[in-house]
């Protein structure tokens, strides 16, 4: 009796560590700007949106994000599963608000993320890549 609550309690604790794989770290504005351009790169838009501010504008820009990904030839879409990221810089525009330059090692072109925190977590503004307010 003894070994079988020590296999269930063993068999809980697996069940419950699978399913944290599902939060994501956002207490930090690097960690989470890294995080949310690392899914990106690779595809992995579920991983990605945990990352995003929840707002219309974001999501129609995520949307057309995901519509870009689709249209890549399979060559390029390895290349950026590949690349690596590269911090250019990262500024803090005030307690709240960071913005991190970044390129890729697959296109090595300049970029840019606008992180807001919000409650304890940071989010990717992700509009301000396109709109840079």
């Amino acid at each position: 009796m003894k070994r079988a609550l020590i296999i269930l309690f063993g068999f809980i604790i697996l069940l419950a560590s699978c399913n944290n794989n599902d939060n994501v770290d956002k207490s930090d504005p690097l960690i989470s700007g890294r995080g949310f351009i690392e899914a990106s790169l690779k595809g992995d838009y579920k991983q990605a949106k945990k990352y995003l501010l929840n707002d219309s504008t974001n999501m129609e820009y995520f949307e057309g994000l995901k519509d870009f990904n689709l249209k890549m030839s399979p060559e390029e879409r390895h290349g950026y599963t590949d690349a690596n990221i590269i911090i250019d810089s990262s500024i803090n525009k005030s307690d709240s608000v960071t913005i991190i330059y970044y390129t890729n090692s697959f296109k090595n072109k300049p970029s840019k993320i606008k992180l807001v925190k919000k409650n304890k977590d940071w989010l990717v503004d992700f509009k301000y890549t396109f709109t840079d307010n």
